[in-house]
């Protein structure tokens, strides 16, 4: 089946297999390999992309159920960071999640990254438990959470009381 979708700002149309996964055709199709597989059962967030701003775990779409749609990953995201390296390039939700450490291995940071640019969207100023609360479905086996949620309350100008 063909599919026509814009991923990071660049048109894109293939013909792909009915089957093929969104996380498999960013992968292995388009080669943007920040978007990582994780559990396969949609239990890690590990793939979280943004689908039209909202974010999805994209072990559970479908390729061509994100025809005529727009696809953000975390190559997406800030696309002068990954051209140059340079951190004052990055988004202000890397920026925060680097500032913050964030994170340890990163296996879980794109998805993790991109899961907070959407509770964002969606709630600019969020509580601390509105922030741990709108981020359970992203795991994260390495940093306890503590300076995940601190990095996402400094990308939205928010002290960790708020």
């Amino acid at each position: 089946m063909d599919v026509d979708l814009i991923v990071n700002g660049d048109p894109q149309r293939h013909d792909v297999e009915p089957r093929l996964l969104l996380v498999h055709y960013l992968r292995d199709v388009l080669g943007l390999t920040g978007t990582n597989i994780g559990c396969d059962t949609s239990s890690c967030g590990a793939c979280t992309v943004l689908l039209d701003g909202e974010a999805v775990k994209s072990c559970t779409v479908l390729a061509v159920q994100a025809d005529d749609c727009q696809v953000t990953t975390i190559e997406g995201l800030s696309p002068a960071a990954t051209a140059s390296g340079d951190p004052n390039d990055f988004h202000p939700m890397q920026r925060a999640f680097h500032e913050q450490h964030g994170l340890q291995c990163g296996y879980c940071t794109p998805g993790m990254v991109l899961a907070a640019v959407s509770l964002l969207g969606e709630n600019p100023t969020p509580t601390e438990r509105q922030v741990r609360e709108g981020l359970e479905g992203n795991l994260c086996r390495c940093t306890g959470y503590h300076n995940i949620v601190r990095a996402v309350l400094a990308a939205a100008g928010l002290s960790e009381s708020a």
